[in-house]
């Protein structure tokens, strides 16, 4: 016999190697060193006078689409009758959205001459409701007028233009879909970051500039997508350049960065691996309106430089790794832009602070339209900008635009930022094989998981360059880990997986990985989202961002499609029995239900053969939210591979050999949706056909597509009445056994009807019961049970038989009434087989043998 011993060795255990930083090379650096110094204001080549120029120009026009209905060229004296009735917008950023995206631009332009090539460059704008600067700036480089023809460059549609705004039927009050550029619904704060580096991810050749607003960075999203450069690599990906725009308030209060000082600020972000440079304004004698002191003019010079900076030092970090000597932990530059809140707009009103405070944090005058002061305050604000210096007002000229306005943007019009095919053009398809090359026999026992993992493992194979996994550190768990015989992690950071090209990008940050996985598919990709079912709800609001952003980008004709986000939810609350309670949550389906109809799709595969099928088809499909609901457990195949095809593609079908007679002439239909759940409704019928034969003839229905439910002409896969019916005969009990909540079917079936609220349908599904337990017992506290799905339909048929009165002719009433004579005695006997299962549990820790029996159990 072996005894172990206290000196008995096992052998060395050593931690995992931790590369050590650039900044641990240098340990006597002093605090003050962190941030990044620069020795010129400007380097050579800066057209500053046309970038300021611009600068100003942009900011006249937004000040004028929060305010003004017509007069945009202040042609005459400002009156009441000028100014828009409800005043909508946000001033407080505007000014510093629109430098960085003018000196953005010129840096294009400005790198364009230099290298013989203008580099592609993605905009992203985290303080969405930021929309006049943004606009302003696509108009004057030209994208409003390409892309919406009646707001031409002419005082005609200028003053269109204007008026559009937050007006119906024109712009919305922040950045969208119908935006030029954009790829970032601007409404939800947080994740403006993750989803610019989901931007350049493959695109080894976008630089993508992303504004970052102070109050936003509170955000736990923010705070975690700082992180997201640690999967970049560059030698096969494009670079994010992040700009902390820090102008010190919220809505009503000050942010957390406005109250650091740059110590603070710069341990914090070179803490998260950045190099950190400050551009901040400085004043220099009396502020006044306008944009045109010495102090904005030097903030101008100092942010050329700085965006130059941050330029060269992503080069230099791409050419390191695209020659084969990539740099370990490259330090990436980052901007933090310290601006008055409300520059450039009016300081005081009425002897309240405005410049530097949360009171210019939307519309500085508010009473513009009824306060014969503030409408006179506005009028000398818009003409501080001089806009006469900037614009040709002639109604006679072809452009208002004056030619230094277009001196410093990108010549190439494809490389201005409104006109970025990437942002709007970029689908690629993914090259998919056919699943039923890789489908599975009938009565095999195969993980559905494990199926769709073998599936992934090609798709990585043809896609190596187009297709991303993103996965909160649970892959290998949720049973996807045949992708690993082809691919790896991308985590940059680990040296075991960094420089390697990884297809998989695993992180504790679901906020995070959706704003990478949106970021990668609007800018032609497609991702996937596999998940422990509990917690995809954590990424909920930022999905309904997402699809409002859809929704509108198939109402805007210029957009072309994308990639479905395709979502799959495992480890599911029916085989979470070993994690307890916390880890049962079906709500995410109801999220995917509550989108706009046209664009959710809801499966629930019920073996290897469906998951197959429909993970194929999810990869393929363009425009859509898909939600996959499936085990990870080995279960086994109930269809063929061609019998699997016909039903996913009616999304339900008549499990005939599960069926009494095939399922004709049924006295009670058992639906199953899930795997779980269908394999009780499937144990049900044979326990029902053990029971009473052929005296009760039992329909088994399995529905794969959840939506085919959904009221006629609300979803494009809904059933039509006649195909409802033939499924569902009406004056037929139908019992139903559901993955999720009840409640979500019951919305889906309101509208149906004999559905929900008439005598004949009952729901079961996941009703908050759970802990520590076996899988069956998980089941039967939900009353999911095979037992209680066969007691409900014996119910249902007693009521059918004779509340209802709904079993007609001789014949049948006299074989249904020997079901309905035995109905006490059988359901009595299910109630103890039930109690004797629970003890078998609780004594030994294992569901009792016969449940294994049954699960088992051949057809017919």
């Amino acid at each position: 016999m072996n005894v172990f011993k206290s000196s008995d060795k096992e052998g060395d255990a050593p931690p995992p190697q931790v590369v050590p930083s650039e900044l641990s090379q240098s340990p006597a650096a002093t605090i003050a060193s962190l941030a990044v110094q620069l020795l010129k204001p400007a380097p050579i080549g800066h057209d500053l006078d046309s970038i300021i120029a611009g600068w100003r120009a942009s900011c006249f026009i937004a000040a004028a689409q929060i305010f003004l209905k017509s007069n945009a060229a202040l042609k005459e004296p400002l009156t009441k009758d000028h100014i828009k009735p409800r005043l909508l917008g946000h001033w407080g950023t505007t000014a510093g959205l629109s430098l960085v995206y003018s000196h953005f631009q010129a840096l294009i332009a400005r790198k364009g001459k230099l290298e013989g090539d203008e580099p592609r460059g993605l905009f992203i704008t985290g303080p969405g409701h930021g929309a006049p600067a943004i606009l302003s700036e696509l108009y004057i480089e030209g994208a409003i007028t390409k892309f919406y023809p009646d707001y031409g460059t002419n005082l005609e549609g200028f003053e269109k233009f204007v008026r559009a705004f937050s007006w119906p039927g024109g712009f919305p009050s922040h950045i969208n879909a119908e935006t030029p550029g954009s790829i970032h619904e601007g409404g939800e704060l947080g994740y403006a970051l993750s989803v610019a580096y989901g931007s350049v991810m493959d695109n080894p050749d976008l630089i993508t500039v992303v504004v970052v607003g102070d109050g936003e960075s509170e955000t736990g999203s923010t705070a975690a997508g700082w992180h997201s450069h640690k999967w970049i690599d560059p030698a096969e990906s494009g670079a994010v350049i992040p700009v902390l725009h820090r102008n010190g308030f919220k809505i009503s209060e000050r942010t957390i960065p406005g109250t650091m000082d740059e110590t603070e600020l710069s341990l914090l972000y070179t803490g998260y691996g950045y190099q950190v440079r400050f551009v901040s304004y400085e004043p220099e004698g009396p502020y006044s309106m306008g944009g045109n002191d010495p102090a904005d003019k030097v903030m101008h010079a100092n942010f050329a430089a700085s965006i130059d900076w941050a330029y060269a030092e992503v080069r230099k970090i791409q050419k390191a790794a695209r020659s084969g000597k990539p740099i370990d932990k490259p330090r990436w530059p980052m901007i933090i832009l310290t601006s008055p809140k409300g520059w450039t707009g009016p300081a005081t009103n009425q002897g309240q602070q405005l410049l530097n405070s949360y009171r210019s944090h939307q519309v500085p005058l508010p009473a513009a339209l009824t306060d014969a002061g503030e409408l006179a305050h506005l009028e000398k604000w818009l003409r501080s900008y001089e806009p006469e210096r900037f614009f040709d007002f002639n109604p006679e000229a072809e452009s208002v635009i004056k030619p230094i306005l277009t001196a410093s943007i990108p010549v190439t019009v494809e490389r201005r930022l409104g006109f970025v095919p990437e942002a709007y053009a970029a689908y690629k398809p993914l090259e998919l094989d056919d699943w039923k090359t890789m489908g599975y026999k009938k009565g095999d026992e195969v993980s559905a998981m494990k199926a769709i993992g073998t599936y992934l493992k090609d798709v990585i194979k043809r896609n190596p360059k187009t297709f991303r996994i993103f996965s909160p550190d649970e892959l290998s768990s949720n049973k996807l880990d045949a992708v690993f015989d082809v691919t790896t992690r991308n985590f940059q950071w680990d040296p075991e997986t960094a420089h390697k090209g990884g297809r998989v990008l695993e992180m504790l940050s679901e906020n995070t990985l959706q704003g990478w996985m949106q970021g990668y598919t609007l800018t032609g990709r497609t991702g996937l989202f596999p998940s422990y079912e509990a917690f995809l709800g954590i990424v909920g609001t930022m999905l309904v961002q997402y699809s409002k952003f859809t929704k509108m980008a198939l109402e805007t004709k210029w957009r072309s499609p994308q990639a479905s986000l395709t979502y799959i939810e495992t480890s599911t609350w029916t085989r979470q029995e070993h994690n307890g309670f916390s880890h049962q949550n079906p709500g995410f389906v109801g999220t995917v239900l509550n989108l706009p109809t046209h664009l959710a799709r809801v499966y629930f595969p019920a073996d290897a053969n469906t998951a197959t099928s429909v993970i194929a088809h999810c990869l393929q499909s363009r425009n859509y939210v898909n939600l996959i609901v499936g085990t990870k457990a080995p279960t086994p195949n109930f269809l063929t591979i061609e019998e699997a095809e016909k039903h996913c593609v009616a999304g339900a079908s008549v499990w005939e050999s599960y069926s009494t007679d095939k399922g004709v002439e049924p006295d009670v239909v058992l639906v199953g949706i899930g795997f779980e759940l269908t394999h009780e409704v499937v144990a049900a019928a044979a326990q029902l056909k053990k029971d009473f034969g052929t005296d009760l003839r039992v329909r088994v229905v399995n529905i794969v597509d959840l939506l085919i439910l959904a009221p006629v002409g609300e979803h494009p896969h809904a059933l039509t009445e006649a195909g409802f019916n033939s499924l569902f005969p009406p004056g037929t009990p139908v019992i139903i056994n559901y993955h999720g909540y009840p409640s979500q079917l019951t919305g889906l079936l309101f509208n149906r009807p004999h559905t929900v609220g008439r005598a004949r349908f009952h729901i079961s599904g996941y009703s908050e019961q759970g802990s520590t337990t076996t899988p069956w017992l998980m089941l039967h506290v939900n009353k999911c049970s095979r037992f209680d799905v066969a007691t409900k339909a014996i119910e249902y048929v007693v009521t059918n038989f004779t509340t209802l009165d709904n079993i007609k002719g001789e014949e049948k009433r006299l074989r249904v009434g020997k079901v309905v004579a035995k109905a006490h005695e059988t359901i009595s006997h299910y109630a103890h087989l039930t109690t004797e299962m629970v003890k078998y549990a609780e004594k030994t820790q294992q569901d009792h043998p016969d449940i294994g029996a049954v699960q088992t159990l051949t057809e017919g």
